[in-house]
């Protein structure tokens, strides 16, 4: 059975320290915290002009695995940060 401990504190205090501890965990949870973006996908043409490519050169990337592709009603689609994330850095 849990035990009561009272400690002689004001009621100031009291506000305080809650307010502290609230703080604390406030400026965390702001750290880790990314709002959620909406996924934007990109057909054939619009992934081609983003990267200044024509559609034949998505199309060979997407049968090599560089970039990954998803449908609906026969319609091909790109999400776009994947679009960004195949984009690497090259070596100087």
């Amino acid at each position: 059975m849990p035990t009561v401990q009272f400690i002689q504190v004001t009621p100031e205090q009291l506000q305080n320290a809650i307010i502290e501890g609230v703080k604390i965990q406030l400026e965390e949870l702001k750290k880790n915290f990314e709002p959620k973006t909406p996924i934007e996908y990109l057909g054939r043409q619009e992934t081609a002009d983003l990267l200044k490519v024509d559609v034949s050169s998505i199309h060979n990337w997407t049968k090599r695995g560089i970039l990954q592709s998803y449908g609906i009603s026969g319609r091909v689609y790109y999400k776009r940060s994947e679009i960004e994330k195949a984009i690497v850095k090259l070596k100087k």
